[in-house]
């Protein structure tokens, strides 16, 4: 008998394992750079509103050939403006970075989770329930942004494809010429 119940648990585990393989594909998005591609497992257990939304918009090629309009040496490259953000000439040329998508702005869902190199966050307004489609991967740690802003997941590969984005000047870090999202694309 308990061969058996060992065998069933067995069989219950590699069975659950499967499923959460097949889950986390569902909650990876890949972008495309120009030096190749970054993995961005999302966290869906975390912000699942913001989850929701970047799939959705990405599964609609919304994402495609958007600009990184504002990218600040050791702190963030934003991007993710879809309704201006695939404008030739980024920040300085028209009005990437202020514009969101034809899709609500979503509540805040802040969490614990910290904002380290790596991880990717929302972009929002003033008001914490403004985000829509921008969306910012941080270059380093900064812990100003914790419990700030939706962390929505994580690069879990080709990091150092991100530290290549071209970078903006001053302060603001406008990007003229940007590097854009070649394509994004959920799973991996």
């Amino acid at each position: 008998m308990k061969l058996f119940q060992f065998a069933a648990a067995l069989f219950l585990a590699v069975a659950s394992a499967g499923s959460a393989g097949a889950q986390s594909a569902d909650n990876t998005l890949t972008i495309e750079l120009k030096d190749g591609p970054v993995v961005v497992e999302l966290m869906p257990d975390v912000a699942p509103k913001h989850v929701a939304q970047i799939k959705e918009l990405a599964s609609k090629g919304e994402y495609d050939n958007v600009a990184f309009h504002r990218v600040i040496e050791g702190f963030m490259a934003q991007t993710g403006d879809v309704e201006f953000g695939d404008m030739e000439g980024g920040f300085n040329a028209g009005r990437a970075g202020t514009g969101g998508s034809k899709l609500p702005d979503l509540p805040a869902e802040f969490s614990k989770v910290p904002f380290e190199r790596g991880v990717v966050g929302m972009a929002r307004s003033q008001d914490p329930n403004s985000a829509n489609s921008q969306f910012f991967i941080m270059f380093a740690d900064y812990p100003p942004l914790n419990g700030e802003y939706t962390v929505v997941g994580k690069v879990v590969s080709g990091m150092e494809l991100v530290d290549k984005i071209k970078r903006g000047e001053g302060g603001n870090g406008e990007v003229s010429d940007p590097d854009r999202m070649i394509k994004v694309t959920v799973g991996k």
